[in-house]
């Protein structure tokens, strides 16, 4: 095999194993998190790896470092062109971010990717394919997956799927994709007996060629149109990964969300709906405060047949789950259906949903501080995710907002905004247009903030000014006053990514914390 194009649809994990790359020349795309994955995992397997990016050896020094001392050759800089870093070799790999289809690749390198593309579409065996670290993984990943997609959730549904799955010491659950570790990694590590949670952006989709084994969609709404144009371009991204899911397997969709549940039409496996009212035949559902199932059936991989409920269908009660809101609910439905799918015990799966508290910049509850709760939900850039955030917690609620505008209509977030929340501290540029957006709608408490450091302090202030108001509510055992961040924008102003500025509400709020001794920790 050394010497010619790598044929994809002949390379397995256990083939890589043997020594199936041994001697190929690799030219890696991109040198972020899944570049410096694919190019440690190809230089593993014995391949010659070439890796490009149109950044600074000095920009890049980090990334560099993480290489562990492999022996790659580096094609770095704006000066090199993308093409002739892979002249001659046999397969080209990339981040999923290098899209020959995509803005967020830099025209000279997608142009040069197209005619990739076409040279081997018109010749597979002279011409090198193009893959992409998920496609690579999704190929040859020897053991059953579970993809979770959607604008919103994907990270809480597919971190709870991965807690509920682990509780079958006989299938390992490994848990990664456009979250945790870049999966490439684990690829030789993998066995049938294993079970891997994947969890898929819009970015990831155009690049597929294989789904997964079960496909689990949370909702579809509005994001990326900077990447995808229209909203119906959106869309249609979103449902590849249902038009690819394994003939074996299933579908699981949320019934709530009409977008979604049109992914149903033209199914050709089994699907799962779910819903927060009465589940339909061979679906989801919450009843009398119970999440419930209907006739369920197991997937073949997991013996088949019927799966086995309480009284009823019963499987947990909604006020087990320790992640708030209702959007989480949905979250929570999505994730048991996919756990009895695979055969988890419905004890099991109560035992594990109880026990699961969510995942960081997701409605993270940071700390309670003199009756004041602080909680972290930077992930929310989008309005119906910050609805949703305002809908989790009761008044009185301080919220937290603002950033880079993502051009999305916010005008259902200003009603929701002033009938949920008691007051708003705003910041970055979005920060004025909220301002005025919030006031329109009725709301009298509105303060713009020069840092988040500021802001925390300031919501903190009229946080306890409402928890001292003579109020309905106020007294022994009220709940605490709730501080929300939510931004309803991108972070890029002010902060690298949404994580960075979670870490930053963080930290002002353990600054906070020490100046008041009297701080209850998270949960």
């Amino acid at each position: 095999m050394a010497g010619r194009v790598v044929d994809l649809d002949r390379l397995t994990a256990a083939g890589v194993r043997d020594g199936a790359l041994r001697d190929h020349s690799v030219t890696v795309l991109g040198l972020a998190r899944s570049g410096i994955a694919l190019a440690r995992f190809f230089a593993d397997a014995g391949a010659r790896v070439r890796i490009y990016d149109g950044r600074s050896a000095v920009e890049l020094a980090p990334a560099i470092e993480s290489l562990g001392g492999r022996a790659v050759e580096l094609r770095l800089g704006p000066e090199v062109e993308p093409a002739s870093t892979w002249a001659g070799v046999d397969l080209i790999a990339t981040s999923p971010s290098i899209n020959p289809d995509f803005p967020t690749a830099e025209p000279r390198l997608r142009a040069a990717l197209q005619a990739v593309v076409r040279a081997h579409l018109a010749d597979p065996t002279g011409s090198p394919a193009l893959v992409s670290e998920t496609d690579l993984v999704l190929r040859l990943c020897p053991c059953p997956t579970i993809g979770v997609t959607g604008t919103k959730g994907k990270t809480t549904t597919s971190s709870l799927i991965a807690a509920l799955l682990a509780d079958d010491p006989a299938h390992p659950v490994i848990l990664g994709g456009n979250i945790g570790i870049p999966l490439v990694e684990r690829l030789t590590d993998l066995s049938a007996e294993h079970r891997v949670v994947i969890e898929l952006s819009e970015l990831q989709m155009p690049t597929l060629s294989r789904g997964t084994t079960v496909a689990v969609y949370t909702n579809v709404t509005a994001d990326h149109l900077d990447r995808h144009g229209s909203l119906e371009a959106y869309r249609k991204v979103k449902r590849r990964l249902a038009e690819l899911v394994d003939p074996d397997g299933a579908l699981v969709l949320n019934a709530d969300d009409p977008v979604v549940a049109g992914y149903a039409g033209g199914a050709t496996v089994p699907v799962v709906t779910y819903r927060r009212g009465r589940p339909a035949p061979g679906g989801m559902g919450v009843e009398d405060g119970w999440i419930v199932a209907d006739g369920l059936k197991r997937l073949a991989v997991a013996g088949g047949g019927a799966v086995e409920v309480g009284p009823g269908g019963r499987i947990l009660p909604t006020a087990e789950l320790a992640i708030p809101g209702g959007h989480n609910v949905s979250n929570a439905l999505a994730a048991v259906a996919a756990a009895l799918l695979f055969g988890v015990a419905v004890d099991a799966i109560r035992r594990a949903a109880a026990a699961f508290v969510g995942v960081e910049h997701r409605l993270e509850q940071v700390a309670i501080v003199d009756g004041v709760r602080f909680v972290n939900d930077s992930q929310g850039t989008q309005p119906d995710a910050v609805i949703a955030a305002l809908r989790a917690f009761p008044r009185p609620l301080v919220l937290i907002a603002g950033g880079r505008d993502k051009g999305v209509d916010m005008a259902d977030l200003g009603p929701v905004a002033a009938e949920r929340a008691d007051a708003a501290v705003l910041i970055g540029e979005s920060g004025p247009m909220l301002a005025e957006m919030f006031r329109a709608n009725g709301m009298v408490r509105v303060e713009l903030a020069g840092s988040l450091e500021d802001a925390v302090a300031r919501a903190d202030e009229i946080a306890r000014r409402l928890l001292s108001e003579d109020r309905p509510g106020s007294g022994p055992g009220r709940s605490p006053a709730t501080v929300l961040l939510s931004p309803a924008a991108a972070s890029f102003d002010m902060f690298v990514d949404y994580a960075a500025r979670g870490r930053a509400f963080k930290a002002a709020v353990a600054a906070l914390a020490e100046r008041r001794p009297a701080a209850e920790p998270t949960r």
